[in-house]
């Protein structure tokens, strides 16, 4: 069964495996088997869920495969030398295997015996034991590549100690720490880093400019110095030339290389071979860099040579003689080629000509591919790339491989090709089969080495093409997959070469949750209006689009036949109509769905007799409807189960697309379709994984928002996406209205009358409006009648002062985002203030609130503070801050802009305003405030870090990005996040990913993350009379973890105490203990809980988590300044196991699932009890990771979970950007366990609730509760964001419901949501009558959900109201009804 996977066998007798080396060396290519097993394509092969074997860990293979004893009778009489090495991939195995065997055949000087090892092996704790024990008594020691920082250590241990002792240690690029070890006779590198000798300043020159450069000068310095050294007398300079001379050895590669290599290293060091005067070769070079083809008589160092030859190639097809034949680029490893490992490099060169593609195929020994890019597949002349895509089968980052990248440096050269760049994966750390088996797919540190790094130079599609044979360690191509590259890479040729008229495009639209009234979802998008906003530019560039109607609305329109469903119309209008045959023939896979689903067509998307797709028609363009997930047709089976399958209709979706219609490109239209979350493995996928077979051939591009790289990665990563970054709304003040604004105005003339009779009168006008408000919850007020003392009442003004300032501050987005339309430079000004309001030492900008506060002798630290206390001059003080930095940044924007509100040059602009001698616009305004002193040369810098960012704001590329991707270029990549903290998402239209995962927390993080950790937990001692709290439960989420560079991450270690270790190459990848008299307390137990996403982008980091948690329970510290200790050795007594597995506190979903679809069952409404919803919660949510056992992935712990649960005082998340708050997506309850430890505590008392909101320079930790009800004000019950809302029409009318349907999710996981929320809600949404008729008529879908909402809001009890509410509700929702179903009464 397994071979119908990979038709190469997995292991070859060994004279097989040599014949097969040589002939590839001879370059004699052996016609691979034709795999005929696609008969067997339906029986596919689940993943199961065991990754590891018996040590749990990612890979099984042993040494023993790579030991070679010399044979006793026939070595008598020769000294031995036994060399063991250490490498990161398995390519030089065969070749060192061959050489040794050959120098023992020739009996000559001396006897060899070899081991190698894999770094990743050297995690087992008895394969490191054999490591020790072969160093014991070895000879020489080789290492090459190591870059792993754990194993690295591990290494670096064992070799030290008998360093000493060894006769030779050599070390090629690996990390500092392990090339220090480096020792031949009087040449070390012990004091790489400091020495001052020339030779070291060439290593050390190198390092600023980046690694790659690094390796790059080593390979010059191995071209020229052995001729310099040779001249030199001394026996340093010799041992230093012999240094560089086995760098080119190895380098080399080839058995004949490798067999001189040993030959001169053991003769010069040696001791029992002094005498004997060893005969070696000089190395055989091959070319550096060069273009390289198994068919071909030598390496070219020219392209022009290179076509030629290819040209006059007399085996080449018809197909492959069309001048119009798509071209596709190979970036290939130097290494593969020269030891003869390149089977699979050959594999997809075959392919590719099969399918009538021609390749160039280029090589590269040092870690630099920038060049060799630019010089081989660029036309020197033209200055036009010669060829259509691009694919590195390195796996590696562009430049730098895996030690320090220069991503700037890889982005310059992949402009200047300006092709689609494929970075397609081999398998390093695992063998084929533990691949296969394994449910996460890639093992973790090749995806932050191989995934997460080549993405940063705008790299897509890791597919996984090639394996590895356990016994031989050579690659083999994986046949399916090199099918699956080698045509998608040919697709996006064929984009380059198109024309425009030709191409079909298929945009694919969201209807989730599964309502005619949510057709075309997405998050801050304004889908149809950007819809038609694409298609009218690409019309006007030539792209056939017929028939598109004249308006956004008729787009709606015909799309969903009538948005209104006025007519009697409930279904979509029906592109095709597919039959159960044709869907069968069309996709193989579907046989594998009928577990889930049943017998096609099944109930979704179908008539009973055939499959429907959804959607119309333009030209070449279709506008379809992606299937929903499917949880409709029996939401708890399936919400309940681990993981389970797309349905048929889903399937026949994709069929149609790539099959009927044909499409070149799929353009999937905003954040986010279920595709790319259907099961699978997590990375690396293979072709048993649904997400591979549902997109299949089509090149795809994925409009994502740019705040939310997390699932932009998995989008890249799961369905091969070329995410293009769209902006969110433009954000703006809350501000106040109805009785807030009164408020308001009654502090303000509370302010100017205070010291007259009328003081104590206007407080207590203050306190009743501020009670109509509902304020009393968030403000203790004093008793009806009660006489205060003048201090008393400035004390009360200023705590509801404080609440109303920090309502009309707070930020949100207006309205939806349209495509291809950026903000107008005034709607920037609020993010721009909220820019200015951030330190940002590195860059040496100081915040603008700090430099006012400066001005009047404060900081501005103390001011905030003063502020949250409710001290009246404080929040005074803190407004007229905010208005002066308002106020600047206006008349600055002002000053920029022309008379349509368009920004023109801002440097130029800027140049004149900072020139003669006039005084700069902000500087005008400030001068008319308190704030006239301000430092004019903090502010000038911050301007101009300001101008830089509106010009950001206000560029435009989203419809560029797209072009580009539709016309097969390279599209520029950049991080995805929040705006306000990281300018450089902007300007958006890039292709978005996330971050190298090695490399949080920062240490900026940690410095945050200590602030509110230390104000969690003192809130928390507040409210829990003076005590600590023992555990706290708390939610880990990606994209905040991208945004924030690990402030979430830095919160759980510091919790526990302890600090985040970064290695010479700036990677995190150790934690060490915070000693108690440092941390100031005890050190807090956590159960973490880590969404899906964090799952799949951050398993390092869970490791390190769970490394943290369980170092933490093993140190010998009383019980009660160690709570971790405390729980983890009750529940090890309770549970009968170990101290150490007790203290499992990281835990996530199964692999390849998401979320613990509390959202779906609440969305649907298709729950019975809040019980129902715990239990579900628990069964998809209690997976945990053991960093003990990595390679299992993650393994069910319910009995732990439970029990951890059960021991928390305080559940605990992040906000982090002003875009997304409580109410604004499903997630934040969708996670949260407030009433699940209530349930689970043995005291049954309710937990604290806290949500931690650093969305501000003044961060703020504040309950649930509170943060809900500043969610509603602010949203929900403000006119400036529901107005803002019905201005996008259909799909505000959506948002407004959205919103409501998760305050019912709070009230359902966490009981914190007050009556008067439902109360005002309905007050305004219901009783107007003017707005009851505008969102009726708008979307009555929507506006049925949100009367359905309200009257389950009432029926489970979480919202109190008179019956004629209720009465009224009913009747409406029969009315709703009859509209849609269209009978008119």
């Amino acid at each position: 069964m397994m071979a119908s996977l990979v038709s190469t066998p997995f292991t070859l007798p060994t004279s097989r495996a040599e014949q097969l080396s040589s002939l590839s060396q001879k370059h004699v290519f052996l016609h691979r088997r034709q795999n005929k097993h696609h008969q067997h394509q339906n029986l596919r092969v689940r993943a199961t869920a065991v990754t590891g074997g018996g040590n749990g860990l990612f890979t099984q293979t042993k040494p023993e495969v790579r030991r070679i004893v010399p044979d006793k009778d026939s070595s008598r009489g020769l000294p031995t030398v036994k060399i063991v090495y250490v490498v990161l991939e398995a390519q030089y195995q065969s070749s060192l295997s061959s050489a040794v065997r050959v120098l023992n055949r020739d009996r000559r000087d001396a006897a060899y015996e070899l081991v190698g090892y894999l770094v990743e092996e050297l995690r087992d704790d008895d394969t490191y034991a054999t490591f020790r024990a072969d160093l014991k008594d070895a000879n020489v020691f080789i290492g090459s590549l190591i870059f792993v920082e754990e194993l690295a250590q591990r290494v670096k241990a064992a070799v030290e100690v008998e360093r000493d002792r060894l006769d030779a240690v050599l070390v090629f690029p690996s990390m500092p720490e392990v090339m220090r070890l480096n020792k031949l006779g009087s040449f070390s590198m012990s004091q790489l880093g400091q020495s001052k000798s020339p030779f070291f300043q060439l290593f050390k020159r190198k390092k600023n400019a980046s690694s790659a450069g690094f390796a790059d000068s080593m390979l010059k310095l191995v071209r020229t110095l052995p001729k310099v050294l040779k001249y030199l007398p001394s026996d340093k300079a010799q041992d230093a030339r012999l240094y560089i001379l086995s760098l080119q050895f190895w380098l080399g590669g080839s058995p004949e290389n490798l067999q001189n290599f040993l030959k001169m290293i053991s003769g010069s060091y040696v001791p029992a071979l002094k005498g004997t005067k060893i005969q070696y070769s000089d190395p055989v070079l091959f070319l550096d860099a060069g273009l390289w083809h198994p068919l071909a008589p030598c390496m070219f160092e020219d392209p022009k040579e290179y076509l030629n030859w290819y040209g006059t190639r007399r085996d080449a097809n018809e197909k492959l003689k069309d001048p119009n034949a798509p071209v596709i680029g190979l970036i290939l490893q130097r290494s593969h080629i020269v030891t003869g490992d390149d089977s699979h490099y050959v594999a997809v060169i075959m392919e590719l000509e099969a399918r009538g593609a021609k390749v160039m195929p280029i090589f590269a020994g040092g870690l630099d591919f920038s060049g060799p890019v630019e010089r081989y597949l660029v036309d020197p002349v033209t200055k036009k790339p010669f060829i259509h895509s691009v694919v590195s089968l390195t796996g590696f980052a562009l430049v730098g491989g895996p030690a320090r990248q220069d991503h700037p440096r890889a982005i310059e050269a992949l402009t200047k090709l300006d092709v689609p760049y494929i970075v397609a994966l081999p398998l390093v750390f695992q063998t084929t089969e533990e691949w296969l088996n394994s449910t996460l797919g890639l093992h973790p540190i090749q995806v932050a080495l191989q995934v997460a790094l080549p993405e940063l130079d705008g790299g897509m599609e890791p597919i996984v093409f090639s394996g590895r044979d356990p016994r031989t360690g050579k690659s083999h191509a994986l046949h399916k997959r090199v099918e699956q590259l080698c045509t998608r890479a040919i697709r996006w040729a064929e984009l380059k070469r198109k024309s425009k008229a030709e191409k079909k495009l298929a945009i694919t639209v969201f209807s989730f949750p599964p309502d005619k009234g949510n057709v075309g979802t997405a998050a801050y998008l304004n889908v149809f209006s950007s819809i038609y906003s694409v298609l009218k530019d690409l019309k006007r560039d030539g792209y056939n689009v017929d028939g598109l109607p004249d308006t956004p609305e008729a787009l709606i329109e015909e799309v969903i036949h009538d948005k209104e469903a006025k007519f009697s119309s409930p279904n979509l209008n029906i592109i095709y109509k597919m039959s159960v045959r044709e869907y069968q023939t069309l996709t193989p896979y579907a046989p594998a769905l009928e577990e889930s689903w049943g017998k096609p067509p099944g109930n979704l998307n179908s008539d009973g007799e055939n499959l429907l797709v959804y959607g119309k028609c333009y030209g070449n363009v279709m506008i379809g409807v992606q299937p929903t997930f499917g949880y409709e047709g029996d939401p708890m089976r399936l919400l309940f189960s681990k993981s389970a399958s797309p349905h048929h209709g889903f399937a026949a979706y994709y069929s149609y697309v790539e099959k009927i219609f044909g499409a070149d490109a799929v353009l999937h239209f905003g954040t986010h379709g279920s595709l790319e979350f259907m099961p699978g493995k997590q990375v690396g996928m293979s072709d048993a994984c649904y997400p591979d077979s549902l997109i299949g051939n089509i090149p795809n591009i994925y409009y994502y928002a740019a705040n939310n790289p997390s699932e932009a990665t998995i989008a890249k990563r799961r369905s091969y996406a070329n995410t293009i970054s769209y902006l969110t709304p433009p954000a703006e003040n809350a501000g106040l209205y109805k009785g807030l604004k009164q408020l308001a105005e009654l502090i303000s003339s509370y302010q100017s009358l205070k010291d007259t009779g009328r003081g104590p009168q206007i407080v207590s006008s203050i306190v009743s409006t501020a009670r109509q408000c509902n304020l009393d919850k968030d403000v203790e007020f004093p008793c009806e009648g009660e006489e205060l003392s003048a201090k008393e009442r400035d004390s009360v003004v200023g705590k509801v002062y404080s609440k109303i300032m920090e309502i009309e501050s707070r930020l949100l987005p207006c309205g939806l985002h349209v495509i291809g339309e950026p903000p107008s430079a005034m709607e920037a000004v609020a993010t721009l203030v909220n820019i200015a309001a951030l330190n940002r030492p590195e860059e040496g900008i100081y915040s603008l609130p700090g430099i006012l506060a400066e001005t009047v002798g404060r900081d501005i630290e103390d001011v905030y503070k003063g502020n949250d206390k409710g001290v009246l001059d404080d929040v005074e003080l803190l407004r007229q801050i905010t208005e002066a930095s308002r106020g600047a940044i206006s008349t600055f924007v002002d000053c920029t802009t022309n008379k349509k509100g368009q920004v023109v040059d801002v440097a130029e602009k800027l140049g004149s305003m900072l020139g003669f001698g006039m005084s700069e616009p902000w500087v005008q305004y400030l001068s008319k405030t308190k704030f006239i002193r301000a430092d004019r040369e903090k502010l000038r810098t911050l301007f101009e870090f300001l101008a830089e960012c509106l010009k950001l704001i206000v560029a435009d590329n989203e419809l560029g990005g797209l072009k580009q991707a539709l016309e097969g270029s390279y599209v520029e990549p950049g991080p995805g996040g929040d705006p306000i903290r990281n300018p450089k998402v902007l300007p958006t239209g890039k292709n978005i990913h996330a971050l190298d995962p090695q490399s949080i927390p920062t240490v900026a993080a940690l410095q945050s993350a200590k602030v509110v950790v230390e104000r969690l937990i003192e809130r928390q001692k507040v409210d829990n009379g003076g005590k600590y709290p023992e555990t706290i439960a708390l939610v880990l989420w990606g994209t905040d973890n991208i945004k924030t560079y690990g402030e979430s991450l830095a919160q759980v270690l510091w919790m526990v105490g302890v600090r985040p270790i970064a290695d010479s190459l700036g990677r995190v990848n150790r934690v060490e203990p915070v000693s108690l008299e440092e941390l100031g307390r005890p050190r807090i137990d956590v159960v973490v809980n880590c969404s899906g996403v964090f799952r799949d982008l951050f398993i390092n980091q869970m490791n390190l988590l769970d490394r943290a948690v369980k170092m933490v329970a093993e140190l010998d510290e009383p019980e009660e300044m160690n709570f971790v200790r405390k729980h983890a050795r009750q529940q090890a007594e309770e549970l009968g196991v170990s101290v150490r597995e007790a203290a499992t506190r990281v835990f996530s979903n199964a692999s390849g699932s998401y979320s613990s679809n509390v959202n779906l069952a609440v969305e649907n409404s298709s729950w019975n009890d809040e019980k129902q919803l715990q239990d579900m919660y628990l069964s998809r949510k209690s997976f945990a990771f053991d960093c003990d056992t990595p390679g299992v992935g993650m393994r069910e712990s319910r009995k732990v979970f439970e029990m951890a649960l059960g021991t928390a005082e305080a559940t605990f998340q992040n906000l982090d950007s002003s875009e997304i708050s409580l109410t604004d997506v499903s997630h934040y309850f969708d996670s949260d366990p407030t009433n699940l430890v209530q349930s689970l505590r043995k005291d049954k008392k309710k937990p604290s609730a806290y949500i931690a909101d650093t969305t501000t320079a003044n961060a703020q930790v504040r309950t649930l509760a509170e943060t809900v009800r500043l969610d509603a004000r602010t949203k929900l019950l403000n006119p400036k964001w529901y107005e803002g809302m019905m201005k996008s029409g259909y799909e505000g009318v959506r948002e407004i419901e959205k919103r409501l349907t998760n305050t019912v999710g709070w009230s359902a996981t966490s009981g914190q949501v007050d009556n008067w929320v439902y109360e005002e809600a309905n007050e305004t949404f219901i009783k107007d009558e003017e707005m009851l008729k505008r969102l009726l008529d708008t979307n009555p879908n929507s506006f049925r959900k949100l009367v359905q909402t309200f009257l389950e809001a009432s029926g489970r009890g979480y919202w109190e109201t008179s019956e004629e509410n209720l009465e009224r509700l009913r009747e409406l929702y029969s009315e709703v009804e009859d509209k849609i179903e269209g009978i008119d009464r």
